[in-house]
């Protein structure tokens, strides 16, 4: 259903919406261009809109009868969501991840899609608008980075494992409940350094790119995350919920952690999580 002529094609699609509806206004945004959603960081601009028309038409010109789970679409009405369940095929899309990034400017953002198969992720893109330059994955195929004539040019595999003191995380904080926040941001001193992007594809890239080594999130948007999971498993990463159950398309909460293989994770969890 997904094979390599499509992954092609959905490439082509996330390039020339954002080459149509997300570069010509990056910082070109007009007064009234920028909206805000549940807070000063949950932005929606025009190009979010017009970004994800584009790509939802596509998608559905190109797979008749996919359901589409857009990020603009699920604000409007949640419901939506329940598509990834069983569906027989099911795209959710994020026109532009890291909206507050691009609405300030900063050159951190992409536009991610992922398509689930009766509950299960086959595949993933991450299209880097400034780089123009797309990341791909395909279940059980491996990851790669695709110019923009859709030729695979570089392979992605996570960084080899090393000692905690030595790992380079994303670690986002923002969303846990006070208590753990505290307990979380304390422990940043054990690892060599973290960092936070404002920008999940970026540090999905990142990470499945070898350049770190842990992803920790807390809010599990699906299109927040199912493309960079994908992206980050197929690259030969290993990812859990905080419980260490297996994480999918369903789940809204629970904490998710990538590292480079289940004994990274155990590392990372225990020396963020543990009382």
């Amino acid at each position: 259903m997904i094979g390599a002529a499509r992954l092609g094609e959905v490439a082509a699609l996330l390039r020339d919406a954002a080459r149509a509806e997300i570069l010509p206004r990056f910082r070109r945004l007009a007064q009234g261009e920028v909206r805000s959603k549940s807070g000063p960081l949950d932005l929606v601009t025009d190009a979010d809109e017009g970004a994800e028309r584009i790509i939802e038409a596509g998608l559905k010109r190109i797979f008749p009868g996919c359901a589409v789970v857009g990020e603009e679409a699920a604000a409007a009405d949640p419901a939506v969501m329940d598509r990834l369940a069983d569906a027989d095929l099911a795209f959710v899309v994020d026109p532009v991840d890291g909206t507050a990034n691009f609405a300030a400017g900063l050159p951190l953002f992409a536009t991610m899609a992922a398509a689930v198969v009766k509950g299960e992720v086959v595949g993933a893109w991450i299209h880097d608008p400034l780089g123009d330059d797309t990341a791909i994955a395909l279940r059980g195929e491996g990851a790669w980075i695709a110019d923009p004539e859709g030729r695979p040019v570089a392979d992605l595999r996570v960084a080899a494992p090393v000692p905690l003191d030595r790992m380079v995380g994303a670690i986002s904080w923002g969303f846990l409940p006070p208590p753990l926040r505290g307990q979380v941001t304390a422990r940043f001193p054990l690892f060599a350094g973290v960092v936070g992007y404002r920008c999940a594809a970026h540090e999905y890239r990142w990470a499945a790119g070898g350049h770190g080594h842990v992803l920790f999130y807390n809010r599990l948007l699906p299109w927040d995350h199912l493309p960079g999971w994908l992206l980050h498993r197929e690259a030969g990463g290993f990812s859990a919920r905080f419980d260490g159950s297996a994480y999918g398309p369903t789940h809204r909460d629970g904490g998710l952690i990538c590292a480079p293989d289940r004994e990274s994770w155990e590392a990372v969890r225990h020396a963020l999580l543990d009382p």
